[in-house]
């Protein structure tokens, strides 16, 4: 049985980066885009964040539009030892997210699994001359020296890119962080980890409001633990999380400070007749995604993507197999700690298109009004620039076309766990290990 691939759509793509020798320092960890689209960042399980920037329309070189070149790059986080504790803290960027723009500099948040920081990123192409009490050296002068006063100008120079620390968000997390979330209100946002979601402003760094706190008097009772987390787009009091057991919580930070109670559960029912050994860890849920409309939410588990509506509590309105054909391979995927891994989920623009990874280097397409679906692979031999990607099918035996794959040939040591979609146009990121892949629509 083969995967539906009927799709009309075939995209165009630019490779960005590569590397023949996998470190573990490289392996991209996160990817987003910012709010204009102008700008993507990636972090890695080394530290660091490389930010692109989108090159302008060239009339002369149409083909040149929508690439992305290395705008900068800088260490966000270092290995640190809690010696409290007795561990080791990873420098690994788990989430980026951009602060909306508010002047010529943008301002973005990073966090590895204890810390957050907030930097900006600047541009500087003019300095100053013709100091009156300092050298061009920068030392100060002799002031029996200085006779006249003179104005200080601004001359050109070479365009720089400046990356500094603005605020550091420290000492507020015992389990690790796995999400953070800027709030419509441009000054607060949220950092969730394991059983805890505190919310914070922009501009204080030493004290955080806890809104959400789940950990059980007794850990032993412990059920679940908190898995993404994110404000609504427009609504600056909704916020929703996912727990492992699968289910979304909707709150409302109206209602009460501490949100422990939901105001909206959404839970599917169990089918009895699937139930099995790995039933729950399936049903985890990987991440969580408000649409841009805010009327729906984007979530992925191990297998299936789902969209609920907010208004529809008892089950999703919409679900997506992404590959189904490992549901036979579960066992051989808990061996390996496959089955554990946590993929992401985007919107496109106008929440239409959903969009997620899966194995081989193989990403998942569902248009919600068409129903039709599409496999793409994110490979360095389909890495020229201006190739079209080719659909792929994966069938689980019977008859195979040329270029099926056979479920038993998938490489599940090459994931897309990290994807994100440009905010207005059709053009998406791919993280696969530590290449980052750019596609965009086919040009006419």
């Amino acid at each position: 049985m083969c995967e539906d691939t009927d799709t009309t759509r075939t995209l165009n793509h630019g490779f960005l980066r590569d590397h023949n020798y996998v470190t573990e320092a490289d392996i991209i960890s996160t990817v987003e885009f910012n709010h204009t689209g102008e700008l993507l960042a990636t972090g890695d399980k080394g530290g660091r964040v490389v930010i692109f920037q989108r090159e302008p329309e060239c009339k002369t070189e149409p083909y040149s539009q929508g690439e992305y070149n290395v705008y900068s790059t800088f260490q966000s986080h270092e290995p640190e030892f809690d010696y409290l504790k007795s561990l080791e803290i990873e420098e690994k960027i788990n989430k980026i997210r951009w602060l909306p723009q508010q002047n010529a500099a943008h301002f973005l948040l990073s966090t590895n699994d204890k810390t957050i920081k907030l930097w900006k990123v600047s541009e500087r192409d003019k300095r100053p001359e013709g100091y009156n009490l300092k050298d061009e050296e920068g030392r100060i002068k002799d002031l029996s020296t200085v006779t006249s006063l003179q104005v200080p100008v601004l001359k050109p120079m070479d365009l720089m890119v400046e990356v500094s620390p603005r605020r550091v968000f420290a000492n507020a997390h015992t389990y690790h962080v796995n999400s953070i979330s800027v709030n419509s209100d441009h000054e607060t946002y949220m950092s969730a980890d394991d059983l805890r979601i505190n919310l914070w402003h922009l501009g204080i760094t030493d004290r955080s409001f806890n809104i959400v706190d789940i950990k059980p008097v007794n850990m032993e009772d412990l059920t679940e633990v908190i898995t993404a987390a994110e404000f609504h787009p427009h609504h600056c009091n909704l916020l929703v999380y996912s727990s492992s057991k699968g289910t979304l919580r909707l709150c409302d930070m109206r209602e009460a400070a501490l949100c422990d109670k939901h105001s909206k559960l959404f839970e599917e029912p169990e089918d009895p007749s699937n139930r099995s050994f790995f039933s729950e860890i399936i049903s985890s849920v990987s991440d969580v995604k408000f649409s841009h409309s805010g009327r729906y939410l984007l979530t992925r588990d191990y297998l299936t993507a789902k969209v609920w509506d907010l208004n529809m509590e008892n089950k999703p309105l919409e679900i997506y197999q992404v590959h189904d054909y490992l549901r036979s391979k579960l066992c051989s995927l808990y061996e390996n700690d496959c089955i554990f891994d946590k993929f992401e989920c985007a919107w496109n623009g106008s929440d239409s298109v959903i969009m997620t990874g899966a194995y081989n280097n193989f990403f998942r397409m569902f248009d919600r009004n068409t129903k039709r679906d599409v496999t793409l692979e994110a490979s360095r031999e389909s890495s020229k620039p201006r190739a079209v990607l080719k659909p792929r099918r994966v069938c689980q035996g019977g008859k195979r076309r040329k270029d099926d794959i056979s479920v038993d040939s998938l490489d599940f040591t090459k994931k897309i766990l990290h994807t994100a979609w440009h905010p207005t146009e059709n053009i998406i990121a791919i993280a696969a290990t530590n290449n980052l892949y750019i596609f965009q629509d086919k040009f006419n």
